[in-house]
């Protein structure tokens, strides 16, 4: 079994800029390692070898373009009022929405299930487990205002996930390129 994603991989200039963040560590944060920095296009989970190749297969015939990408903003999501997750946001980008209704229209075609969550494209900072009010406060209050330079989108990528103890290891399994 293979635990899948399609995302975006982030260039290295814009993951170091966005590995500055972490100087501003607090407690209740387990920060994401920069080199794990992306844009998830569509979660898939795990699937069997055949169903990979097919989800492969399916990801090969996307056409669409290129385009740029800017992220800004900092927020959390939340579950039951408490934040679970400390993320970079992307400015709204209809090429991004194209790119991702096709890749969820292939998912679905290889035989996984749709994806019922609406969209809200991120990068992910890091896990939260009951982080200090306050020091999360200034973090958000720090870095809300962020915004990085856009970036050329030129292919996506089916990463595989591998769950370790300390921070998951992800591999680029296939990439895409766009038009």
């Amino acid at each position: 079994m293979l635990r899948l994603f399609v995302g975006l991989a982030l260039p290295h200039e814009l993951r170091t800029r966005l590995s500055g963040m972490i100087l501003h560590r607090f407690p209740g944060a387990k920060w994401v390692p920069p080199q794990n920095y992306h844009l998830t296009l569509r979660f898939i989970g795990e699937v069997d070898n055949g169903r990979a190749d097919d989800i492969d297969a399916g990801l090969s015939t996307i056409a669409a373009r290129g385009f740029d990408l800017t992220l800004a903003g900092v927020g959390t999501f939340e579950t039951r009022g408490r934040p679970h997750a400390l993320w970079v946001g992307v400015e709204r980008n209809a090429a991004l929405e194209h790119l991702r209704a096709k890749v969820e229209s292939a998912v679905v075609r290889a035989g996984c299930e749709p994806e019922r969550r609406r969209y809200q494209p991120h990068v992910t900072l890091a896990r939260l487990d009951n982080p200090d009010p306050m020091r999360l406060g200034e973090f958000l209050s720090l870095y809300g205002p962020f915004r990085a330079p856009a970036v050329p989108v030129e292919r996506f990528t089916l990463f595989s996930s591998h769950l370790a103890k300390d921070q998951a290891h992800y591999t680029a399994e296939a990439d895409y390129a766009l038009a």
